[in-house]
């Protein structure tokens, strides 16, 4: 009786999965208050510095209106709607990443390489070539956004859904869509070239408040479309079969939460381009640290968003030796040997043995 005694104590605790959850809750909120820390230094980075260097309390005094006229100039109409866009923009990026790896549980399925952001700017492109007010500008990146959507639709679709297809796909669809932007540049004039410039690589200059609350605002009511529809994406997570059994409808679901992820990113573009990198990388960085997805790992996809492309805007305006280069190309530059290895690692050696 005391052997057995001793036996039962000697054997270790059985983990119990509600401990892991909560393990899983403190990291997350570990990293999001550290991720809104440095998301706090870089906007007052993004205030502060420049050709005219402001004291960080002037410069956030001057960013609710106080203080002397020209430093509430420089501050609200030129640095902080730049820095906002930048906020909206990478939230948007980073959440609509995550929803659609885990749509279509994919590491490579991000809004640039499904070609989402590329009809975003093929809308944007074409709303100037038109004349038309560029305050629409957000209207017309969903819309090129959603038509792009439904080009990866109508091409990747074949019987069901073929994850490498629709990668593929989406592939051709950017790359089609990103040289009819082009095009359209090209033979634009002089006056309206510039304006349509960063719609080709991307870029955070000359931001207007005008732009930003319209794209922002929108924004903000898809997140929170997002953030009601992530139950149903937590159910998607554990299969079709199961998510039949409890219930839902499967395709009515997805298709809810793709026109809502293509929305993010489309309205992301409008206030940017098509930023590359963001939307695929940050749910990975996120994952990494912080575990399996959970509405807790959605928020933080946002912040590492808007902490990601924030910080790749200051490192353009003040870091690299050339000035004036869009913020474009600086998440491209990381982001291609990004997908380099992402592809890599998707790729599955062929079994020559079997019979």
């Amino acid at each position: 009786m005391s052997g057995t005694a001793v036996r039962d104590r000697k054997r270790p605790a059985v983990s119990r999965p509600g401990g892991a959850q909560a393990r899983q809750r403190r990291r997350v909120l570990l990293i999001g208050g550290c991720s809104l820390v440095l998301l706090c230094v870089l906007v007052t980075l993004a205030v502060t510095t420049g050709q005219l260097r402001l004291p960080a309390s002037v410069a956030l005094r001057a960013l609710i209106g106080l203080g002397d006229p020209a430093d509430v100039l420089v501050v609200q109409d030129f640095r902080a709607p730049r820095m906002v866009a930048a906020l909206f923009a990478g939230v948007g990026l980073g959440v609509a990443g995550s929803m659609l790896q885990r749509l279509f549980r994919n590491p490579l399925a991000s809004p640039d390489v499904m070609g989402v952001t590329g009809g975003a700017s093929f809308g944007a492109v074409v709303l100037l070539a038109t004349g038309t007010s560029q305050t629409l500008i957000p209207v017309a990146a969903l819309g090129g956004g959603l038509l792009a959507a439904l080009l990866l639709g109508v091409f990747g679709w074949r019987s069901g859904v073929s994850v490498a297809r629709l990668v593929l796909v989406g592939l051709a669809v950017q790359a089609g869509l990103a040289a009819a932007v082009n095009l359209m540049v090209v033979r634009f004039p002089a006056e309206l070239a510039n304006s349509a410039l960063q719609w080709t690589t991307g870029s955070l200059y000359g931001r207007t408040w005008t732009e930003v609350w319209a794209a922002g605002g929108a924004i903000a009511v898809a997140l929170g479309a997002a953030f009601v529809l992530h139950r149903k994406l937590a159910v998607l997570d554990l299969g079709d079969d199961s998510a039949g059994g409890l219930g839902l409808n499967t395709d009515a679901a997805r298709l809810q939460l793709l026109v809502t992820a293509v929305t993010l990113a489309s309205l992301a573009a409008a206030l940017t381009g098509p930023v590359a990198f963001v939307a695929l990388a940050v749910p990975h960085l996120v994952r990494f640290a912080a575990g399996p997805p959970t509405a807790g790992t959605l928020v933080l996809s946002g912040l590492g968003g808007a902490v990601l492309l924030l910080a790749a805007d200051l490192v353009v305006q003040h870091l690299l030796p050339v000035k004036g280069l869009p913020v474009g190309v600086v998440t491209a530059t990381l982001g291609a040997p990004w997908l380099l290895v992402l592809m890599i690692r998707q790729s599955r050696p062929v079994n020559r043995s079997a019979a």
